[in-house]
């Protein structure tokens, strides 16, 4: 038998679960402590199992075969998030109308998106450019490189590379649109 790795465990009892709406609760707005401690030791006995009986486990749960080629670490991080959805509820209905609403949208749209709501103020974007480690922090009104103000990340990019670059391709916060994507969009 393997001993427990205490690493993978311990990421997946970081905290307790969220408070769901609707759940029944003690009167002090927790789970019933025999809920928790059973999903408790069901999550524990994960990291004890073997490969083939983790993939057992999947079926069970999900009532499908696991993808092929999915790591033992993620096969027991999908099967936690399963067990904990299954005892403590799952995503509510308006929050997932939103996803599916915000996918809609950056399907229409593409790659493209607003960085005002992907950044928060005080991120630091940090990117090796020829040897040199080159950090950029993101401000309220805009970025701030070596002590200067800017208000475009395509303006740092040719300032350090001297060509000019997409600023949010050069940072990495977008990829470039692979040869099958754009032929399947034309």
């Amino acid at each position: 038998m393997k001993p427990p790795r205490h690493g993978t465990l311990a990421r997946q009892h970081s905290g307790g679960p969220s408070p769901v709406p609707g759940q029944r609760r003690k009167s002090n707005g927790r789970q019933p402590s025999s809920v928790v401690a059973e999903v408790d030791l069901q999550i524990a006995e994960l990291g004890e199992r073997s490969t083939h009986e983790l993939r057992l486990a999947w079926r069970k749960l999900y009532r499908a075969e696991p993808p092929q080629g999915l790591s033992r670490d993620l096969l027991i991080r999908a099967l936690v998030h399963e067990l904990q959805e299954q005892s403590y509820g799952g995503t509510g209905r308006a929050l997932r109308r939103r996803l599916q609403t915000l996918t809609g949208e950056r399907e229409k749209r593409g790659a493209s998106f607003d960085l005002g709501a992907a950044l928060k103020t005080g991120t630091t974007l940090v990117r090796q450019w020829r040897g040199h480690t080159h950090a950029v922090l993101v401000r309220d009104d805009g970025f701030e490189y070596e002590g200067q103000a800017y208000r475009s990340l395509s303006v740092i990019a040719k300032r350090i590379t001297g060509a000019h670059w997409s600023g949010p391709r050069f940072f990495g916060l977008i990829k470039r649109a692979t040869a099958s994507a754009v032929a399947g969009a034309g």
